[in-house]
């Protein structure tokens, strides 16, 4: 039992628990005293010069990194996931599909850069990520312009390769050193887009990576640190191919995918599907009469584990028979007997029964079992296997091959399919910062069109040009964007006519939006930088190519409002205005608003309200714009371009 504390709260593990929960990365370990037999008694402790690098936007000098698991640069890649970045997403309506219905995304660009644009509006609504970021594997180009990769000489400075008299302890053009270097410019581009992601999720939401075996122990390392290790759900392996004469042991046939939850306090277990094949019989009179059932022997085979109780069971003939070798039936026996009442037992004659008959000790005449209806069993679900073998990357290719696009390394639409129906939400956001070819929009699409559901995918890549040689180049393809916006809207039309009426409003759109840089001038974060003959030769702060919906879509982003809203231009007094979610939000950036166009937009009463500097007509305008404000909507969150 346990001993009573008989002191007061320590609050300095309550604060240590806080910072924890913050801060996971700032928990370790250091040895509060010595047991009697000189063994080391261990508590949880803050890192400091970790929680001290969480906190500054330089970087901290001090102690090299000391946690449990750590490389050159670590500091650096913290840093690089709390920087912020002066950019934003501009619209892109030519190459969208259904641009002003849809609710789903397609962003092309870095998704370090996107997933800092995107971390406070979509703060804790993402339910679901999958990723298949690089593997690693030697031949894989890292292509993420965000200073991830460092040289080989710097790679030694940090790594400590040297002795006491400084001569290199590895030569750097051996495997050796040269992998390090490898795994280190992998955890640099890896760390900070999972730290921002784990941002983005539900409290019970869930991440899924695939990942290979160059780099598994280092993304588990990752999770454990980011996610925190009790967040882990699984490693789930899967077979990937089942040829391979590659490998000079094995044949690599296998990849994983890890499986992390936001809080796992709040996460439900998953069901997996039924097998409705295995329910052949029905049932022929009684409250239940229709449903399809199966029967399921009426003892565990696996012992006395399991709690349940032996005791004998009169059978038809009078007989009492029971279990063997102290193996219990399913059920105590006022259920078993209630069961019995209700026709949920199966009585059979059989000469080749396990059961033993209570009298004789010998073999029984009876077989007992339970019935286990379909439609029980689909409420309960399954309990998923955690090694996949029906998901190779064959499936993939050919696939996506049968939509005339030529792609090698898509992965199954089934596996996606069957990460997201564990998550069982059928109005759930599901993000893909590592799209690809856009599998994940695929299987989204495909999910919704089977059961109804409206599940929204945010995909999200880098315009990676391809190969000048490959297929895909030669086809017209000249980026991997270009692959997965086409797939996203051949597959979309495929699935809506395989579905017929039941899918017609099935949403396969998406709403492309493009990284790039802030629509505003330097002056407008500057503007102490600039002399008043600069300012007065300056006509506004914004730059001259973009368009008032790239302003919008860059309002929406600081103010965290969804990029797939809904939005509506309509015209006040002669100026175009957006609105956005039915006047959650109203933009006008059109020059020379009058005190009628600030009025009557007030008088709609919108959350918030956005005007460029240049818009308001007069300094009578501006004068007098609080007080209309205050008039009409007093609530009214006024904002200023």
């Amino acid at each position: 039992m346990d001993n009573l504390k008989m002191h007061s709260l320590n609050k300095v593990d309550e604060n240590v628990d806080k910072i924890g929960k913050l801060f996971p990365n700032t928990l370790t370990e250091t040895i509060k005293d010595y047991n009697k037999d000189g063994s080391p008694i261990i508590e949880s402790a803050i890192d400091f010069d970790m929680l001290k690098q969480e906190l500054s936007s330089v970087v901290v000098e001090g102690r090299e990194e000391r946690y449990q698991f750590t490389w050159p640069d670590k500091k650096k890649s913290i840093l690089l996931a709390n920087a912020p970045i002066a950019k934003t997403l501009r619209p892109c309506r030519e190459e969208s599909v259904d641009f002003d219905t849809t609710e789903n995304l397609y962003i092309e660009g870095d998704n370090l850069d996107v997933l800092k644009l995107v971390q406070e509006t979509y703060l804790h609504r993402i339910k679901m990520i999958y990723i298949d970021p690089p593997y690693n594997t030697g031949n894989d180009a890292f292509v993420y312009d965000d200073d991830s990769s460092i040289s080989a000489t710097e790679f030694s400075d940090k790594s400590g390769q040297y002795d006491e008299d400084g001569n290199m302890l590895f030569d750097l053009r051996s495997n050796n050193e040269a992998n390090g270097r490898f795994h280190t410019d992998w955890l640099n581009m890896i760390y900070p887009r999972l730290k921002i992601a784990k941002d983005l999720l539900t409290d019970d939401g869930v991440i899924f990576i695939s990942i290979g075996e160059e780099e598994i122990n280092s993304l588990i390392n990752i999770c454990n640190e980011v996610y925190g290790e009790s967040n882990k759900i699984s490693i789930i392996s899967r077979v990937s191919k089942t040829a391979s004469n590659m490998g000079n042991f094995f044949a690599p046939s296998t990849d994983y995918i890890l499986c992390y939850s936001k809080n796992i306090n709040c996460t439900l277990p998953f069901k997996g599907d039924v097998d409705t094949a295995l329910y052949k019989k029905v049932e022929i009179d009684g409250e239940r009469k229709g449903e399809y059932y199966r029967d399921d022997i009426a003892f565990f085979q696996s012992g006395l584990k399991h709690g349940g109780s032996r005791y004998p069971i009169k059978c038809p003939d009078g007989s009492l028979i029971n279990t063997p070798d102290n193996k219990p039936w399913r059920a105590n026996e006022a259920t078993f007997l209630s069961w019995v009442e209700k026709g949920l037992i199966v009585f059979r004659e059989t000469k080749t029964s396990p059961l033993i008959d209570e009298l004789t000790g010998g073999r029984a005449n009876w077989n007992i079992y339970t019935k286990s209806y379909l439609n029980d069993r689909q409420i309960s679900g399954t309990q998923p296997r955690n090694f996949l073998t029906e998901f190779i990357n064959r499936k993939g290719a050919d696939l996506i091959k049968t939509y005339g696009i030529p792609f090698d390394f898509a992965k199954p639409v089934e596996l996606l399919v069957f990460l997201i129906k564990l998550i069982n939400d059928k109005n759930s956001i599901i993000i893909d910062f590592f799209s690809g070819s856009a599998t994940t929009a695929h299987a989204v699409m495909q999910q919704n069109a089977e059961d109804g559901g409206n599940r929204k995918f945010i995909m999200v890549q880098l315009p990676e040009e391809t190969d000048e040689n490959s297929e895909a180049y030669k086809a017209g393809y000249k980026n991997i964007c270009e692959i997965g916006k086409e797939r996203i809207r051949r597959a979309g039309k495929k699935i809506k006519e395989a579905a017929g009426l039941t899918a017609q409003n099935l949403d396969t759109g998406f709403r492309v939006l493009k990284v790039d840089s802030t629509n505003m001038k330097d002056v407008y974060y500057n503007p102490s930088e600039y002399t008043q003959a600069m300012l007065d030769g300056l006509q506004n702060n914004i730059k001259n190519d973009r368009t008032p919906e790239d302003l919008l879509f860059q309002v929406m982003l600081d103010l965290g409002v969804i990029l797939s809203s809904d939005i509506k231009e309509t015209k006040i007094c002669g100026k175009n205005v957006f609105s956005v979610m039915d006047n959650y939000l109203i933009a006008c950036f059109d020059n020379n608003a009058t005190e009628d166009v600030v009025t009557e937009i007030a008088k709609l009463q919108p959350y918030y309200a956005v005007f460029r500097d240049s818009s308001i007509a007069t300094d009578s305008v501006a004068t007098n714009f609080e007080q209309i404000f205050e008039t009409y909507s007093k609530t009214t969150i006024r904002k200023v371009l």
